[in-house]
């Protein structure tokens, strides 16, 4: 004969079985205590909703990468005849999902205080005004891909940076989260660089404003700032840094948001592998920065900025000359 069971008058995050080992309890009491503010975005109000899910997003980008580079991503036997039927249907999906994503994440950020807003209008439009975007995006990414072939002695076309450089693949990521980013999306924007961060070893802030003929060569350990500010033709290669000097506290010890506080890198400069630059300065046209140089200053136009040179010294019978 079964026995009925009693339901539950627990929280929902204690609303589990107790069929597991009773050590277990305590820990799952304490993982959802409120006082740690975990759950405090989690289908609460006012606005309902679970978190952004990061594997969606995912997706999505890939799916966003297939209409960029229709033929390069996604389906691979398009023809002029189809590609339209193609990128329309896969746009229809992206639509639908990325608004989806788009209103959790403007949910996350709701103020729980205040009337509770529409979401999912704000969502619709936000989501329109970025696929309106794509055609300037896929047109600065081929400019992208082109400065990556004219910068790279190694590359035979344009079309292997799109297929197989890093590089172009965390810009591809950074120029679609930036777009959101500037819509005034909450969340998806990180969601997205972080995932290129991981994928590539490239770490770029979708706050950073980055020019067309951008090229990243080799990329692992390559850093850009949120107020970073970098114009046409820009090359940089691994492990260059392009970060804050200090960051300015309030009264209360915590650093003080929405300070410009990275490099500016004008047109056509060059910095080579494992450069150092820091603080709000300037970077002047078509300056090149050598390898392993830390640069907190400044330069002028046509600058040529290298790590000073070790002093050598002859030793004879263990003195030195």
């Amino acid at each position: 004969m079964s026995t009925a069971r009693t339901p539950s008058s627990s929280p929902t995050c204690n609303a589990t079985s107790r069929s597991h080992a009773p050590v277990l309890d305590s820990i799952v009491d304490a993982l959802c205590a409120e006082d740690r503010g975990i759950l405090r975005h989690v289908r609460k109000p006012p606005c309902a909703e679970p978190l952004p899910s990061a594997a969606t997003v995912a997706s999505l980008v890939e799916q966003l990468r297939a209409t960029i580079f229709p033929g390069y991503f996604g389906a691979d036997e398009l023809s002029p005849e189809n590609a339209r039927y193609h990128l329309g249907h896969i746009l229809d999906k992206v639509r639908r999902g990325l608004r989806t994503q788009i209103k959790r994440g403007i949910c996350f950020s709701c103020d729980p205080t205040a009337p509770k807003p529409d979401c999912a209008d704000r969502a619709t439009q936000v989501t329109d005004a970025f696929l309106k975007r794509l055609p300037d995006i896929q047109m600065a990414l081929m400019d992208d891909a082109q400065a990556a072939y004219e910068g790279d002695p190694a590359a035979v076309s344009p079309d292997e940076a799109i297929f197989c450089y890093p590089g172009l693949r965390a810009i591809t990521d950074y120029r679609i989260a930036h777009e959101l980013h500037l819509l005034g999306v909450p969340l998806l924007p990180r969601m997205i660089t972080e995932h290129a961060h991981g994928a590539t070893g490239i770490d770029i802030h979708p706050g950073a404003q980055i020019d067309r003929r951008f090229f990243i060569d080799h990329g692992t350990g390559v850093v850009i700032g949120e107020t970073c500010v970098i114009g046409r033709g820009v090359r940089l290669y691994q492990g260059v840094t392009l970060g804050a000097k200090s960051f300015p506290l309030d009264e209360n010890g915590k650093p003080i948001k929405g300070i410009a506080r990275h490099p500016i890198l004008e047109d056509d400069v060059i910095v080579y592998s494992g450069a150092t630059i820091l603080g709000r300065i300037t970077i002047g046209r078509g300056s090149v920065i050598g390898g392993n140089v830390w640069l907190t200053r400044g330069v002028p136009p046509n600058s040529r900025i290298a790590q000073q040179a070790p002093r050598q010294e002859v030793f004879v019978d263990g003195g030195g000359i």
